[in-house]
């Protein structure tokens, strides 16, 4: 392991107006799973953070423990929050990962607040908080324990098998408040698993995931993204995923078309187009009009997917709760990171 202070190495942190000497440590790990990626510890100021106010999301708060994510995904849409730190959307943000060290001890602080009413808080809707750092800071545990000893309601999207680690945590808070876990798979191809999602768990792992959580009697959702264009929606394909998700005890399907971003589209169509040339015009024209598919697109896929969901006995979103006898729990879906994760990151420092 190395050790690398800002004080003593300034120009370690993308931009010293974000990150300051005092405020940063940068460190880099030997083991294998950490070759080439270098952590960012901060101590942030905050931790809960305001959905902003335009988003249409069923929930109002996040907690983002991490920033830059070694899934690697090369659609991830939260690539542009790299940019809002002078860092790289690319490369960068696949292996410049920012660890919010305090975030344990801050949130329990913030909940504990005379302000807070205890609304609903939505995890892993920026970037995956079980991703491989957390084997590593262990942050969710504490993170978790202060929502639990608030017993205030909360809900974790991932496509990280490391959940399991804290499944005994979750049970004890899903005694006491709404818990709403949801998995993300997108697709049960491996082949395209292996190219679009090179840093994260097969889809076969974290239907066990899935698995797991029904046995332990906690619901747990899939939320089937992205649906990849031209790569990923056959019907064959979709039918598979379906199958495969209902078959592990799935408690909802949610699908959810491909969208590309500023910051996500341009590394998502470079790697188009090194790997599927020809599919390059056809993305052009399809995402012509900005971020998203078109929405005749989308209603294809949404309904294809609700079909197969009825045809494998998948229950719908709006009857999954976060544990038995509990209120529906909102899915957890990818968000922009809000306002005060943004410019000067007041937030992070």
């Amino acid at each position: 392991m190395r050790w690398n202070h800002l004080a003593e190495n300034p120009t370690a942190a993308a931009d010293p107006a974000l990150f300051s000497a005092s405020a940063v440590t940068t460190r880099t790990f030997d083991a294998p799973e950490f070759r080439g990626i270098t952590f960012h510890e901060i101590r942030a100021r905050s931790i809960l953070n305001r959905v902003p106010g335009a988003s249409q999301m069923p929930f109002e708060w996040t907690v983002n423990p991490y920033r830059g994510c070694t899934h690697a995904c090369v659609y991830c849409f939260a690539r542009k929050t790299h940019g809002y730190l002078d860092l790289d959307t690319g490369l960068g943000f696949d292996t410049q990962i920012v660890v919010k060290i305090n975030a344990p001890e801050l949130l329990r602080r913030q909940l504990a607040a005379h302000g807070w009413q205890g609304a609903h808080v939505a995890m892993g809707t920026n970037v995956d908080c079980y991703q491989r750092a957390e084997g590593r800071y262990r942050l969710m545990p504490g993170i978790i324990e202060a929502l639990r000893d608030r017993a205030n309601p909360f809900s974790i999207l991932t496509k990280g098998t490391l959940i399991l680690r804290d499944l005994p945590l979750l049970r004890q808070a899903a005694e006491v408040t709404d818990v709403g876990i949801s998995v993300s798979v997108g697709f049960t191809d491996c082949e395209l698993w292996r190219t679009v999602e090179p840093g994260t768990p097969s889809p076969e792992r974290r239907l066990d995931v899935v698995r797991a959580f029904a046995d332990s009697g906690i619901g747990c959702g899939v939320l089937m993204a992205p649906v990849i264009p031209f790569l990923g929606d056959r019907p064959d394909q979709l039918r598979a995923t379906v199958r495969a998700i209902a078959s592990a005890g799935a408690s909802s399907v949610t699908p959810l078309v491909l969208h590309l971003r500023p910051g996500a589209r341009e590394w998502f169509m470079a790697w188009l187009a090194r790997t599927h040339p020809h599919l390059v015009g056809r993305y052009e024209r399809l995402y012509g009009d900005g971020a998203y598919a078109p929405r005749w697109y989308q209603r294809r896929i949404t309904r294809q997917v609700h079909e197969l969901a009825a045809e494998f006995g998948v229950g719908p979103a709006a009857d999954r709760g976060g544990r038995r006898g509990a209120r529906p729990q909102p899915t957890p879906v990818p968000t922009p990171a809000p306002e005060s994760e943004r410019g000067t990151q007041l937030t992070l420092l």
